[in-house]
């Protein structure tokens, strides 16, 4: 097992900056995950590790050693493509045993190795077949399994779930948590689907523009988000913004703004913020709740769509010229109709605040934390 860290990496092609200044450390045993949207400098980070992308300035570390010029095989690392990238004239067994074939180890030492590997991926009954005739998921636990049997330092993986159905990608995140538990190796996963970063990551690292804008535990990405980008990029649905400015209400603040008045936690405001600033609220889809005509309301508004999804619904309600989104049990929600009105209420403490101009967080800043015990987390 080893740690991971980046000083100050850049990564340039001409005048393009693709990377543009990452600071990060990955514990011995952590599995910290590199998430954000198509173009934002992840994979090419997770390249950069690897040793497939030269390094343009900064250093990068692996157990202490800068590896800016150490060649890809020197530097102990095993990467899973999202491809696979199976040999398809070799059997599993072959496939799984090559890398150490190429390194001569004894051939005693490469069956227990593959033996092994196969047993923890439930791959014993396909050691003798050829990648064709496995399933997608099959093919990706035998690429897993030739990165085991090397025993890396650190595991890479370049989305290694995304060309997986539904059901399949929820399957191998619960195999890979599993798997992330016995071997308890430090890895770096890349992935754009947040929600594999949520439930897998000991820490996540959310990139925009070449840029980590944060750096967390998936608790502090999805509850204290650190800008407006953070917070609509974690959580499905997305969440609802609105812009208005904070006001005084009896001993609390408030946020006013057109069809809305909603009061705020201290804890939201970080005691920097008065009457009069404008701001964007952020309210999380599944903080809103329906409330009867006798309840105190922060929102009145139209039902537009209904999705009813067996045991939970998405409401879509028309405010203004904006559409709010409401996560909710199907049971409150189940006799709504398009045009019927409504009323919503939202807790002072789920209401995020974020500053108009710099869409940054007016609460308390987050501290990067220390990585959690210094290993794994949550598999």
């Amino acid at each position: 097992m080893a740690t991971v860290e980046l000083r100050n990496i850049r990564k340039s092609y001409g005048a393009v900056d693709v990377v543009k200044g990452i600071d990060l450390e990955v514990a011995d045993g952590e599995l910290v995950i590199l998430v954000g949207p198509s173009g934002c400098g992840k994979s090419t980070v997770l390249r950069m590790i690897a040793g497939l992308e030269d390094v343009t300035s900064g250093e990068l570390l692996i157990d202490g050693t800068v590896v800016n010029r150490m060649s890809p095989r020197d530097r102990d690392v095993a990467m899973v493509f999202q491809s696979y990238a199976l040999y398809p004239h070799m059997t599993v067994r072959r496939n799984m045993a090559f890398a150490l074939e190429v390194r001569k180890a004894p051939r005693a030492e490469i069956e227990e190795r593959v033996a092994g590997a196969a047993r923890m991926l439930g791959l014993e009954a396909l050691l003798d077949r050829y990648p064709k005739q496995l399933s997608g998921g099959q093919r990706q636990r035998v690429a897993m399994g030739r990165a085991i049997v090397r025993r890396p330092k650190v595991f890479l993986f370049d989305e290694p779930l995304s060309n997986l159905d539904a059901a399949l990608r929820a399957q191998m995140r619960v195999e890979l948590a599993r798997l992330h538990r016995k071997l308890g190796t430090t890895v770096v996963y890349v992935t754009h689907d947040q929600v594999e970063a949520m439930t897998l990551a000991d820490r996540i690292a959310l990139l925009e523009g070449g840029v980590v804008q944060q750096f967390g535990t998936p608790d502090e990405l999805f509850h204290r988000p650190r800008n407006r980008f953070v917070a609509a990029f974690i959580g499905s649905p997305s969440m609802n913004f609105l812009e208005g400015e904070l006001v005084r209400d009896g001993d609390h603040v408030a946020v006013r703004g057109e069809g809305f008045l909603l009061r705020t936690h201290p804890d939201r405001l970080g005691g920097s913020a008065g009457p009069g600033r404008p701001v964007l609220v952020g309210v999380r889809p599944h903080d809103l709740r329906v409330v009867t005509a006798d309840e105190a309301a922060s929102f009145e508004t139209t039902v537009d769509v209904v999705e009813l999804m067996g045991w939970e619904a998405l409401l879509y309600l028309a405010f203004g010229d904006r559409t709010l989104v409401v996560h909710s049990d199907a049971a409150p929600v189940s006799g709504l109709e398009p045009g019927r009105p409504v009323r919503l209420a939202v807790a002072p403490e789920q209401v995020h605040l974020f500053d108009a101009e710099t869409e940054r967080s007016l609460a308390a800043p987050v501290e990067t934390p220390s990585p959690p015990g210094g290993g794994p987390g949550r598999g």
